[in-house]
């Protein structure tokens, strides 16, 4: 029997149990209302080999994944590389980028909030180009594109034909975005995971599974 501690539990009015692994290898549990906690426990137990692979997985990563501070020096990324950051005196702008991040110090004080506004609209700009792009090329229509605050999707299509996307994306290398692109682009004839479907990503885009794997591994890092 494995020994396996639980971070917290959060109940909601789901219906299953679902297991997640955080970024800092620590078990969070979903659960409904009304599960008790043996039935959790018997989950996890059943589980326990993918727990223990995932926090190995997450342990031996590179770089960390450290919260962020605003102060200068540090670094941000923007389309798969990372910039600098300069806190500045007498700019007109909260945020802009050259060689590196620029932050007027009048803004110091809600630093997130403004990187994050930048990266949404860098995100739909970059985004709806690159939609544009493959749509053309692939023939498929769609209905518009939203720029979400996600955490664990990168995007995706809903049944009207509209393609959602994380902010988080706009961090990520071009060929990365491009890869989610196409992902949610073939949604649009493919509803599911199927055959059809990857033979279609395939199709927009030979090396996927590269760009894939990229995100699997370095999709922690995409986050303030």
């Amino acid at each position: 029997m494995v020994d396996i501690k639980i971070e917290k539990i959060i109940r909601s009015k789901r219906k299953t149990i679902a297991l997640q692994i955080t970024d800092n290898a620590t078990l969070i549990v979903k659960a409904p209302f009304g599960i008790d906690e043996k039935t959790i426990f018997d989950v996890i137990q059943k589980h326990s080999r993918w727990i223990e692979e995932k926090k190995k997985e997450i342990e031996a990563r590179g770089p960390k994944a450290l919260k962020k501070e605003f102060v200068n020096g540090e670094g941000f990324l923007y389309l798969g590389k990372y910039y600098k950051l300069y806190i500045v005196d007498n700019q007109e702008v909260p945020l802009k980028l050259e060689d590196g991040f620029y932050l007027s110090r009048d803004f110091l004080n809600k630093a997130k909030e403004v990187f994050i506004d930048w990266y949404k609209k860098e995100a739909f700009k970059k985004i709806s180009e690159r939609v544009k792009w493959y749509a053309q090329k692939s023939n498929l229509k769609y209905n518009k594109i939203n720029i979400t605050s996600a955490q664990k999707r990168w995007g995706s299509c809903s049944s009207n034909g509209n393609l959602n996307f994380s902010w988080r994306l706009i961090m990520a290398p071009i060929s990365v975005i491009d890869y989610v692109v196409v992902h949610e682009l073939a949604h649009l004839e493919e509803r599911n995971h199927g055959k059809n479907f990857w033979i279609k990503v395939k199709m927009l885009m030979p090396d996927y599974k590269k760009q894939e794997d990229w995100l699997k591994k370095n999709g922690y890092l995409l986050n303030l």
